[in-house]
């Protein structure tokens, strides 16, 4: 699923470059694009999706929410602009305290089975790469073309993913139709337009405040999840979401401070240099 997932991405963004006439890369954007691939795409996917066979799809988005914290944490170490304030920190912590409440209280989303402590380490190994990629994108952010970065890293996550796919799964030839179609469907709507939009994204903001677009995921997903596929929606997982969203909302404050006194300080040099 991931492997064909990407493999169409990678073939309809090269249409887009086509079209759109994008100049070829040089040895350092197809470098970057190398490191996205790895960090950025072939881990989360992979991590993510054995994750969603140890919890609820509700259970695994929670502990994505943590990506923009992940990204600040990154960023304080490779990005001067965006250190990790005090205020951060105790939204850290606070999310985590979330984290921790997810675990103590066993619970996994699913009405039978689950292992949460399986889904936790997984999801959070994904959020780490991911968070890296975010600051890593983001430091090299004007150097190159957007679409022509998300290219490179679909491209090169297809050509390992599917050697892989043949040599662990085989050929895909036990797809359906409906099945063939819902992928279609989440390479382009779940793959290939919020990487196009992020990346954009990574050009007019910062880091930090562009990761907050995976606040939504959790509650469309929760509520997915429970129309949906009939999870539960149980207490461990409503009191570890709530410190969770208490402490990435707690760091987005203290961000949106930092970058507001941050413009003010490059509005006063240009008026005063």
């Amino acid at each position: 699923m991931v492997a064909m997932r990407v493999l169409i991405a990678a073939v309809l963004v090269g249409v887009i470059i086509l079209a759109r006439r994008v100049p070829a890369p040089n040895m350092t954007v197809v470098r970057f694009g190398l490191i996205m691939a790895v960090f950025n795409l072939t881990i989360p996917y992979i991590l993510f999706t054995f994750a969603y066979d140890e919890a609820s799809a509700g259970f695994v988005s929670l502990l994505a929410a943590l990506i923009p914290i992940s990204t600040a944490v990154f960023a304080n170490f490779m990005l001067p602009n965006e250190p990790l304030t005090l205020g951060k920190f105790v939204g850290l912590f606070v999310a985590f305290a979330g984290v921790a409440a997810l675990l103590l209280s066993g619970d996994s989303g699913l009405s039978e089975g689950g292992r949460p402590l399986v889904a936790v380490g997984l999801a959070l190994t994904a959020v780490a790469t991911i968070g890296f990629s975010s600051a890593f994108a983001k430091k090299h952010a004007g150097t190159y073309d957007p679409t022509m970065l998300t290219w490179l890293q679909f491209a090169f996550s297809a050509i390992w993913l599917t050697i892989a796919m043949f040599a662990l799964e085989g050929a895909p030839t036990d797809v359906s139709s409906t099945g063939w179609a819902l992928i279609g469907l989440m390479a382009v709507f779940a793959t290939v337009t919020p990487f196009l939009i992020l990346y954009w994204l990574y050009q007019h903001v910062s880091a930090t405040n562009a990761a907050i677009t995976g606040y939504l995921v959790p509650l469309f997903v929760i509520v997915g999840g429970l129309v949906l596929l009939d999870e539960e929606l149980q207490a461990g997982i409503v009191i570890g979401g709530i410190l969770v969203f208490v402490g990435i909302l707690l760091a987005d404050r203290d961000g949106r401070k930092q970058v507001a006194r941050q413009a003010g300080l490059e509005e006063i040099t240009e008026v005063h240099p």
